[in-house]
């Protein structure tokens, strides 16, 4: 409990340490154990005084409300954005430069501040960068004086971290991870009028993912920037073949200020706002900058042995060839339903598997084997992946239930018997592919629960023949140990995120391996050319995937570099050749100013290093040694951050920190890759809301780390860093109901979608937790309002009386439009809308709870309400803070949809553009379009009209309708209304 002392009054000062440390331990343990949306917030307010002397806290009235929202996170974005906005250090530059050359990325963020306060300041430079990528360099530029960063061995910089602590230093290594991104963060003191340049270099090797290279930046200032730009430069010898941009915070006005040029093989995409684009409103100084720019592309592709590119006495081979068929698939599904599983987990299993086996090719062969304590198959053997069998395993699917231990080895072994099995029956297709696919989101707990024995086992009975591919769901499982085995057996693993989209990971998961193109893949150069190839042989090779290998060439080298790349299909082998000119090569790459120089080594040593460090995991300890040395040397060559080497963050001789980067490794919540040395365990980064992370510059109070360094490390279910752990030591708080809480003095409803947090008071009042269950007045469905082309000047408008099954509402040949629907009455809208665009290959699929982006095969989801700016070849995607969500494009009629507060309402169709509806428009609403009849109003009600439309008569009543097209809270207009 709470002190009783506490005073939570209007003003008073902050408590001791240890008061406001027992608070936050009681606020972190809160789990809701019940149905509702509830929320823990406080607003604390500091007022500006220097360092050390006595904060104020503001307490804000409490409000009562029907809902609670528990969101613990909230704290610390309030407390870091208001400590910022208080503190004197400005960012008056900050810019971000990425040149991708052939795949290869080169990114360096600049940040220039000065501090405007008459007292010393601390700055904290904190950005996210790609997990794949390497930390290549790193300075600060103080008072003229150049600081750099020292990358070495680990072991070195760890008795250089040590020495730092002995002397009394705060020294920590800095580093964090979350889904997609690491945090490099490092904070120095700023006398006044003194200037800062942060700069931080970093490099990656893009992997291209379902048909696309992705380039990932964060964008988090936390204030106005005068010069703030963004540049990022492409070039692609083969050609770009697609290229789009996304973006979590851009509004209509920032969109000004993005502009893309593109030519056959170069783009250049820029970002450059003005002080007024990045307010979030003329009256207010904060901005609206928080979150990611995302840029996707692909390049050009044949039917061929692929591009070979060379620079400076470096080759890489980029291998993806275009028109190749699908290889038949026997592929065995290993579902874990222990008792951990229970919940939200299973259920987004039962989904991602239900769709999983829609996606099932018709010459695919499969089972299903379901494990707890005791493994078992749902068939007794392979079947093939008919209409029939898939019908019947999506109820097989549906009804798993969790409950039990975790005895992983059976359920493994038995996958292996059952493909060896068949294979001795001669049940599989020749030519086919065999995979297992494991998904367990915990430890062995029944049977043989050692892991290397498990592992032995699997090897010993895979012995090479099939391909395993091992899913971790969550943080409760040892990632190492799934890791090692997939690797051992030709797959690779992945982590599937406790998250809202754990369906849409699972999905996106399988469609990485839906489609096998290759087996046994072998590539060939001529010794006498080449030298310190990468590796060069491959199991598998799967459509939108790419294989990539790198080499030197010797110095008498030929003129021509040819290469030979040899798999199997189905059903015959299959040898492709290429060749390229070397001088040519050169001199391409060479007459390019924005190029940066020798990129194509560096990409060489970027993927040699990536190599040896996944064969690590599978080595044995005498070959594991010699890869760590080798890996070790290339890194500190080539000034790589990588799991074998430490970046010294060097500093003025009278800072109070020394700081150590490392980079860290994919790993479970058992051993978190954060030293605390003596440092903040706090990472203010982190918000309660997906997608959201800082870059950029911050500032902090400099006791606000040691105030809640000791405090409890988690709180909630174990998750990934950016969505579920503030504190991170090694040891977890029991979790207990909210029934156990119910008697704490600082709980009360608040509004969960108030701007104002507030800190929680006295109690809570049983008939105030129960107003959620209370009746509302009915929701008074909307009409699809349909604006008519010219030249008719009145608008008609749609109300739908009965809830209908899928149906058809709107579909255009010409447009490559297909808008389909279920509208249910209790929703009083649809409970789901999907949009097609057939010549795009893209579909939307929205429901009242989010929405799903497809676009060849690759996934995206999307909450309501938070903002969005896709912009593809051909249509661009907008989502504003409304819940208002537009799909416009050149020519073409724009589809809206709009979501309400209340999740248990329907969604709302918007049309625009309706003059851009082809003659052949069809469907419920797209009939309306078709050559519409209209007779004249009645005589005796001038209010009622006849229409015909492709032969059937409907009757129109002139009323006044809500028009929402331009979304909440809509306006009064004049329709034609007809029922439906």
């Amino acid at each position: 409990m709470i002190p009783g002392n506490l005073d939570l009054s209007e003003g008073a000062p902050i408590p001791n340490s240890s008061l406001t440390l027992h608070f936050l331990r009681i606020c972190s343990c809160l789990q809701p154990k019940f149905t509702g949306h509830w929320s823990f917030a406080a607003y604390l307010r500091f007022r500006s005084s220097p360092a050390g002397s006595a904060a104020k806290m503001k307490i804000l009235a409490p409000v009562h409300t029907c809902s609670i929202v528990l969101v613990l996170p909230s704290l610390l974005a309030v407390l870091q954005t208001t400590t910022a906005q208080k503190n004197g250090i400005s960012i008056y530059s900050l810019t971000v430069d990425s040149k991708v050359s052939s795949r290869f990325a080169h990114t360096v963020i600049t940040s220039r501040v000065v501090n405007r306060a008459e007292t010393m300041e601390e700055a904290t430079f904190q950005m996210e960068l790609p997990k794949k990528a390497f930390i290549t360099n790193f300075s600060m530029i103080i008072d003229g004086v150049t600081y750099p960063g020292n990358i070495k061995e680990k072991a070195a910089a760890q008795k250089e971290y040590s020495a730092a602590v002995s002397r009394g230093k705060s020294a920590g290594l800095v580093k964090a991870t979350g889904r997609k991104t690491e945090q490099f963060q490092v904070s120095v003191s700023v006398a006044p009028t003194a200037k800062v340049t942060f700069q931080l270099v970093y490099e990656e090797l893009l992997r291209r993912h379902l048909g696309a290279y992705e380039i990932l930046l964060k964008v988090r200032p936390q204030q106005l920037v005068k010069h703030l730009q963004v540049d990022v430069h492409i070039f692609e010898p083969q050609g770009i073949s697609f290229l789009e941009t996304e973006s979590t915070f851009m509004t209509k006005e920032l969109a000004e200020a993005l502009t893309t040029s593109q030519n056959k093989t170069k783009a250049h995409i820029q970002f450059k706002p003005t002080l007024s684009q990045q307010q979030k409103s003329p009256d207010q100084q904060d901005t609206i900058l928080d979150g990611s720019f995302i840029i996707r592309y692909d390049v050009n592709r044949t039917h061929s042995g692929g591009s070979i590119q060379i620079e400076n006495g470096y080759f890489v081979h980029y291998f993806a060839p275009e028109g190749l068929p699908t290889m038949p698939k026997n592929v065995v599904f290993v579902i874990d339903k222990s008792g951990s599983m229970s919940g939200r987990k299973i259920q987004q299993t039962r989904e991602a598997l239900i769709q999983i086996l829609s996606d099932l090719n018709s010459k695919d062969q499969f089972n299903l084997i379901v494990f707890s304590g005791e493994a078992t198959q749902w068939k007794p053997s392979l079947v093939p992946a008919s209409a029939e069998n898939i019908k019947e395993a999506k109820s097989y699917a549906a009804g798993i239930q969790a409950q039990g231990g975790t005895n992983i080895n059976d359920a493994m072994l038995m996958s292996v018997n059952l493909l060896e099995s068949s294979n001795k029956a001669e049940l599989l297709p020749a030519g086919s592919v065999s995979i297992i696919i494991l998904l367990t989101d915990g430890d062995p707990t029944v049977g043989v629960t050692n892991p290397t024995s498990i592992q032995k086992n699997v090897k010993d009975a895979i012995d090479g023949q099939y391909s395993l591919f091992c899913l971790g769901f969550g943080f409760d499982v040892s990632y190492a140990f799934l890791e090692k085995m997939a690797l051992d057996n030709g797959g690779l693993a992945r982590r599937i995120y406790e998250d809202s989209d754990s369906s849409l990971q699972l999905q996106d998961f399988y469609q990485e391996v839906a489609n096998p193109l290759l087996s046994s893949v072998a590539f060939e150069y001529p010794s006498n050319i080449v030298e310190a190839v990468t590796r060069d042989n491959f199991r598998l090779l799967f459509r939108g995937s790419e294989m990539v290998v790198a080499g030197k060439l010797r110095d008498q080298a030929s003129d021509v570099l040819s290469a030979k790349v040899k798999g199997k299909m189905h059903m015959q082998n299959i040898t492709f050749q290429v060749e390229s000119s070397i001088a040519q090569q050169e001199e391409e790459f060479q007459s390019l100013k924005y190029i940066f120089h020798n990129f194509m080594e560096r990409l060489w040593a970027h993927l040699t290093i990536k190599q040896h460090l996944e064969r690590i995991v599978s080595a044995s300890d005498a070959e594991s040694q010699d890869l760590k040395t080798r890996a070790l040397n290339l890194s500190l060559k080539y000034n790589f951050v990588t799991p074998l080497t430490s970046m010294v963050v060097t500093k003025p001789e009278d800072q109070e920190q020394s700081q150590v980067a490392e980079k860290p490794v994919e790993d479970n919540n058992r051993q978190r890759n954060v030293h605390s040395g003596g440092s903040s365990n706090v990472d203010p980064s982190h918000t309660p809301r997906r997608g959201i992370s800082r870059s950029g510059i911050s500032s902090l109070p400099p006791d606000f780390g040691s105030r809640y360094a000791a405090a409890p490390p988690r709180f909630g279910q174990p998750g990934p860093p950016h969505d579920r752990d503030i504190f991170h030591t090694s040891h977890a708080i029991p979790q207990p109901t909210w029934e156990g809480l119910r008697g704490l003095p600082f709980l009360t409803p608040v509004h969960s979608d108030s701007s104002r947090v507030v800190l929680l008071s006295k109690e809570i009042q049983t008939k105030e937790t129960t107003l959620t269950n209370r009746s509302q007045a009915p929701f008074q469905a909307p009409s699809v309002m349909l604006p008519m082309p010219e030249p008719t000047v009145d608008q008609m408008c749609v109300d739908i009386k009965r809830s209908q099954g899928p149906m058809n509402l709107i579909s255009d040949a010409d447009q490559g439009l297909q808008v389909t629907g279920q509208y249910e009455m209790e929703k009083a809208g649809f409970s789901w809308i999907k949009v097609t665009f057939e010549d795009l290959q893209l579909q939307v699929h929205a429901s009242p709870e989010r929405v799903v982006v497809t676009r060849n095969r690759r996934s995206s989801g999307y909450n309501w309400k938070e903002t969005l700016f896709l912009d593809l070849p051909g249509l661009k995607i907008t989502m504003d803070k409304t819940g208002l969500l537009l799909l416009k494009g050149p020519a073409k009629v724009t589809i809206g949809l709009l979501s309400w507060d209340d999740p248990r309402k329907g969604l709302l169709l918007l049309l625009h553009d309706t003059d851009n509806f082809s003659s052949h428009v069809s469907g419920t609403l797209g009939q309306f379009y078709q050559d519409p009849l209209w007779g004249p109003p009645e005589a005796e009600d001038k209010s009622k009209r006849a229409l015909r439309v492709q032969g059937t008569d409907y009757s129109a009543t002139r009323e006044r309708k809500l028009d929402y097209q331009e979304g909440p809270p809509g306006k009064e207009s004049s329709c034609w209304l007809v029922e439906l």
